[in-house]
């Protein structure tokens, strides 16, 4: 007999199941764009990728929470470069980030939830929860490696560390996404260039003073 103690004991209901929970993501993608946020349903979502309602309610709380998991899931493909020089690897990020808001299902599904936690302060928390801070890894991974090739000083104090990559991070996400989705400018070469020597001539200046 299994004793009270054996995590055994302890599971109950059915494992879930990658393949559905990717069919409910794409499915949630493909319904923002061809409806809207306004009419998107669990309903809708539940009848494109093929599973009962109750298995997305078993997973996600509400709308809300489905659409975020759909456009973060996106963002956790964006994986930094390491092509040498951090002038080469942000180069590569700025247009690797800029492809991934030109995607249909992305730039569809990222102005609709930001547009709608305007009025829902627990949708802007899950937002910076599950994209904001999980994509700072980039920047992190990005600055270590730049430190290790004595290209950036390292910074003793932690937490003004912390707030300098917080810096990074929003002036790269704030730029290409304004350019991308605001202006609708392309984001090619030449730009992500100048934006690269503009922020690396920033970062010296901070280094310097």
């Amino acid at each position: 007999m299994l004793s009270r103690s054996n995590p055994r004991t302890l599971r109950t209901g059915r494992p879930r199941s990658a393949a559905a929970d990717e069919a409910i993501l794409e499915a949630t993608r493909a319904s923002l764009v061809d409806l809207g946020w306004s009419k998107l349903t669990m309903s809708d979502v539940a009848a494109r990728a093929g599973v009962a309602k109750t298995t997305l309610y078993r997973r996600w709380a509400g709308k809300n929470e489905l659409v975020v998991d759909a456009v973060a899931v996106l963002f956790d493909e964006l994986e930094m470069p390491d092509l040498g020089s951090l002038s080469a690897d942000v180069q590569a990020m700025v247009l690797q980030f800029a492809a991934l808001l030109e995607r249909p299902e992305t730039r569809t599904a990222l102005m609709a939830v930001v547009a709608e936690s305007t009025r829902d302060e627990a949708l802007r928390t899950r937002i910076r929860d599950s994209i904001v801070d999980r994509q700072k890894r980039l920047v992190l991974q990005g600055r270590q490696r730049a430190q290790e090739r004595g290209e950036l000083p390292v910074e003793a104090d932690e937490e003004a560390a912390s707030a300098t990559a917080d810096l990074i991070f929003d002036v790269i996400a704030g730029a290409v996404v304004h350019r991308t989705l605001v202006s609708a400018e392309p984001v090619d070469a030449d730009w992500a260039r100048r934006f690269t020597a503009l922020l690396l001539a920033g970062l010296e200046a901070a280094a310097s003073a």
